[in-house]
Protein backbone atom coordinates (compact mmCIF):
# COMPACT_ATOMS: atom_id res chain seq x y z
CA UNK A 1 0.00 0.00 0.00
CA UNK A 2 1.40 3.27 -0.75
CA UNK A 3 1.86 5.63 1.57
CA UNK A 4 2.06 8.46 -1.00
CA UNK A 5 -0.80 11.12 -0.67
CA UNK A 6 -3.00 11.76 -4.38
CA UNK A 7 -1.70 14.46 -6.43
CA UNK A 8 -3.61 17.09 -6.80
CA UNK A 9 -3.22 19.80 -9.92
CA UNK A 10 -3.79 23.28 -9.00
CA UNK A 11 -4.68 25.79 -12.46
CA UNK A 12 -3.87 29.26 -12.36
CA UNK A 13 -5.52 31.05 -15.00
CA UNK A 14 -4.49 34.77 -15.39
CA UNK A 15 -5.78 37.06 -18.39
CA UNK A 16 -2.38 38.53 -20.27
CA UNK A 17 -5.38 40.32 -22.72
CA UNK A 18 -7.53 40.47 -25.69
CA UNK A 19 -7.46 37.54 -27.98
CA UNK A 20 -6.55 38.25 -31.22
CA UNK A 21 -6.35 36.08 -34.26
CA UNK A 22 -3.20 33.60 -34.27
CA UNK A 23 -0.96 33.78 -37.01
CA UNK A 24 0.54 30.50 -36.87
CA UNK A 25 -1.19 27.59 -38.82
CA UNK A 26 0.06 24.90 -36.17
CA UNK A 27 -2.01 26.08 -32.93
CA UNK A 28 -5.30 24.94 -31.59
CA UNK A 29 -7.45 26.90 -29.65
CA UNK A 30 -8.58 25.88 -26.74
CA UNK A 31 -11.83 28.13 -26.15
CA UNK A 32 -13.09 27.84 -21.95
CA UNK A 33 -16.50 29.53 -21.03
CA UNK A 34 -17.38 32.53 -18.48
CA UNK A 35 -16.88 30.32 -15.37
CA UNK A 36 -14.05 27.79 -16.18
CA UNK A 37 -11.84 27.81 -13.27
CA UNK A 38 -13.16 30.77 -12.16
CA UNK A 39 -16.08 30.14 -9.59
CA UNK A 40 -16.36 26.52 -10.86
CA UNK A 41 -13.65 24.51 -11.33
CA UNK A 42 -14.54 20.91 -11.72
CA UNK A 43 -16.96 19.30 -14.67
CA UNK A 44 -20.21 17.98 -13.30
CA UNK A 45 -19.00 14.84 -12.49
CA UNK A 46 -15.21 16.16 -10.38
CA UNK A 47 -13.26 16.19 -13.08
CA UNK A 48 -11.31 19.08 -11.99
CA UNK A 49 -10.50 22.20 -14.64
CA UNK A 50 -7.18 21.53 -14.40
CA UNK A 51 -7.25 17.99 -15.63
CA UNK A 52 -9.50 19.04 -18.59
CA UNK A 53 -7.05 21.92 -19.10
CA UNK A 54 -3.79 19.77 -19.13
CA UNK A 55 -5.38 16.90 -20.82
CA UNK A 56 -6.45 18.71 -23.86
CA UNK A 57 -3.27 20.87 -24.03
CA UNK A 58 -0.72 17.54 -23.40
CA UNK A 59 -3.60 15.86 -26.09
CA UNK A 60 -2.55 18.80 -28.82
CA UNK A 61 1.37 18.78 -27.76
CA UNK A 62 1.53 15.26 -28.44
CA UNK A 63 0.84 15.75 -32.14
CA UNK A 64 3.43 18.67 -32.03
CA UNK A 65 0.60 21.66 -32.08
CA UNK A 66 0.70 24.66 -30.05
CA UNK A 67 -2.22 25.18 -27.70
CA UNK A 68 -3.63 28.82 -27.18
CA UNK A 69 -6.49 28.92 -24.42
CA UNK A 70 -9.37 31.37 -24.46
CA UNK A 71 -12.26 33.04 -22.50
CA UNK A 72 -15.40 33.88 -23.71
CA UNK A 73 -16.92 35.82 -21.41
CA UNK A 74 -20.00 37.00 -23.20
CA UNK A 75 -21.54 33.48 -24.22
CA UNK A 76 -22.22 29.84 -22.31
CA UNK A 77 -23.39 29.11 -25.89
CA UNK A 78 -20.96 25.74 -26.61
CA UNK A 79 -21.39 26.49 -30.83
CA UNK A 80 -20.29 29.97 -30.41
CA UNK A 81 -17.68 29.46 -27.88
CA UNK A 82 -15.95 26.69 -30.17
CA UNK A 83 -16.64 28.34 -33.32
CA UNK A 84 -15.59 31.76 -32.27
CA UNK A 85 -12.76 29.79 -30.98
CA UNK A 86 -11.91 28.33 -34.19
CA UNK A 87 -11.96 31.64 -35.65
CA UNK A 88 -9.63 33.06 -33.39
CA UNK A 89 -6.90 29.96 -33.70
CA UNK A 90 -4.09 30.25 -37.07
CA UNK A 91 -5.29 26.54 -38.09
CA UNK A 92 -8.94 27.33 -37.53
CA UNK A 93 -9.60 24.58 -35.25
CA UNK A 94 -10.49 25.11 -31.47
CA UNK A 95 -11.84 22.69 -29.12
CA UNK A 96 -15.05 24.66 -26.98
CA UNK A 97 -15.57 23.30 -23.33
CA UNK A 98 -18.01 24.35 -20.97
CA UNK A 99 -17.47 24.60 -17.13
CA UNK A 100 -19.61 21.61 -16.74
CA UNK A 101 -17.52 19.30 -19.03
CA UNK A 102 -19.73 19.32 -22.55
CA UNK A 103 -17.02 19.72 -25.41
CA UNK A 104 -16.84 19.73 -28.73
CA UNK A 105 -14.20 20.11 -31.74
CA UNK A 106 -14.65 23.11 -34.17
CA UNK A 107 -13.71 24.51 -37.38
CA UNK A 108 -13.66 28.14 -38.73
CA UNK A 109 -15.19 27.55 -41.25
CA UNK A 110 -18.31 25.87 -40.39
CA UNK A 111 -21.45 27.28 -38.78
CA UNK A 112 -21.91 27.22 -34.91
CA UNK A 113 -24.67 24.55 -34.63
CA UNK A 114 -22.11 22.63 -37.11
CA UNK A 115 -19.15 21.14 -35.71
CA UNK A 116 -16.64 18.20 -36.07
CA UNK A 117 -17.07 16.58 -33.02
CA UNK A 118 -19.33 17.35 -30.04
CA UNK A 119 -19.31 15.55 -26.73
CA UNK A 120 -22.68 16.33 -25.42
CA UNK A 121 -22.62 13.81 -22.52
CA UNK A 122 -20.71 15.40 -20.17
CA UNK A 123 -20.54 12.67 -17.27
CA UNK A 124 -18.58 10.10 -19.93
CA UNK A 125 -16.12 12.26 -20.35
CA UNK A 126 -12.61 11.67 -18.18
CA UNK A 127 -9.30 12.53 -18.49
CA UNK A 128 -8.47 10.44 -21.03
CA UNK A 129 -10.88 11.43 -23.63
CA UNK A 130 -10.24 14.83 -22.86
CA UNK A 131 -6.61 14.00 -24.28
CA UNK A 132 -7.64 12.27 -26.98
CA UNK A 133 -10.19 15.47 -27.90
CA UNK A 134 -6.93 17.28 -28.03
CA UNK A 135 -5.03 14.54 -29.67
CA UNK A 136 -7.95 14.95 -32.70
CA UNK A 137 -8.28 18.98 -32.52
CA UNK A 138 -4.47 18.79 -33.51
CA UNK A 139 -4.70 16.09 -36.44
CA UNK A 140 -7.80 18.42 -38.06
CA UNK A 141 -5.45 21.61 -37.57
CA UNK A 142 -2.72 19.64 -39.91
CA UNK A 143 -4.95 18.67 -42.08
CA UNK A 144 -5.61 15.39 -41.14
CA UNK A 145 -8.80 13.41 -41.00
CA UNK A 146 -8.57 11.27 -37.48
CA UNK A 147 -11.19 8.71 -36.61
CA UNK A 148 -13.64 10.59 -34.25
CA UNK A 149 -13.18 9.62 -30.44
CA UNK A 150 -15.55 7.17 -28.81
CA UNK A 151 -16.97 7.93 -26.70
CA UNK A 152 -20.18 5.28 -24.80
CA UNK A 153 -23.58 5.94 -24.84
CA UNK A 154 -25.50 5.93 -21.63
CA UNK A 155 -29.35 6.77 -21.80
CA UNK A 156 -29.30 7.24 -18.28
CA UNK A 157 -27.36 9.91 -17.73
CA UNK A 158 -29.28 12.45 -19.12
CA UNK A 159 -31.95 11.77 -16.74
CA UNK A 160 -29.25 11.64 -13.78
CA UNK A 161 -27.62 14.75 -14.20
CA UNK A 162 -30.00 16.68 -15.93
CA UNK A 163 -31.14 18.86 -12.86
CA UNK A 164 -27.02 19.38 -12.08
CA UNK A 165 -26.53 20.59 -16.01
CA UNK A 166 -29.46 23.16 -15.51
CA UNK A 167 -27.89 24.66 -12.41
CA UNK A 168 -24.62 25.05 -13.73
CA UNK A 169 -25.68 25.97 -16.89
CA UNK A 170 -27.68 28.74 -15.12
CA UNK A 171 -24.79 30.01 -12.95
CA UNK A 172 -22.79 29.68 -16.15
CA UNK A 173 -25.29 32.27 -17.59
CA UNK A 174 -25.46 34.66 -14.27
CA UNK A 175 -22.06 35.50 -15.07
CA UNK A 176 -21.85 36.19 -18.55
CA UNK A 177 -20.61 39.97 -19.41
CA UNK A 178 -22.16 40.77 -22.41
CA UNK A 179 -19.61 43.72 -23.25
CA UNK A 180 -16.44 42.02 -23.05
CA UNK A 181 -14.20 40.55 -25.51
CA UNK A 182 -12.60 37.13 -25.42
CA UNK A 183 -9.56 37.28 -23.43
CA UNK A 184 -5.97 35.60 -23.91
CA UNK A 185 -5.09 33.45 -21.08
CA UNK A 186 -2.07 32.02 -19.30
CA UNK A 187 -1.90 28.74 -18.28
CA UNK A 188 -0.03 27.67 -14.93
CA UNK A 189 -0.43 24.07 -13.46
CA UNK A 190 0.86 23.36 -10.57
CA UNK A 191 1.04 19.50 -8.67
CA UNK A 192 0.53 18.98 -5.01
CA UNK A 193 1.23 15.89 -3.03
CA UNK A 194 3.37 13.62 -4.64
CA UNK A 195 6.16 13.33 -2.06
Amino acid sequence: MSTHAPRTTRLALTEVGPAEKGQAADEVVVAVSPQFGVEQTETMVGISHADVLREAMAGIEEEGVTARVVRFSDTADLGQIGNRGAKLSGSGIAIGVQSRGTTLIHQADLVPLNNLELFPQAPLLDEEKFRAIGRNAARYAKGESPAPVTVENDEMARPKYQALAAVLHIKEMQSLDPDRRPTELAVEFTTEGDR
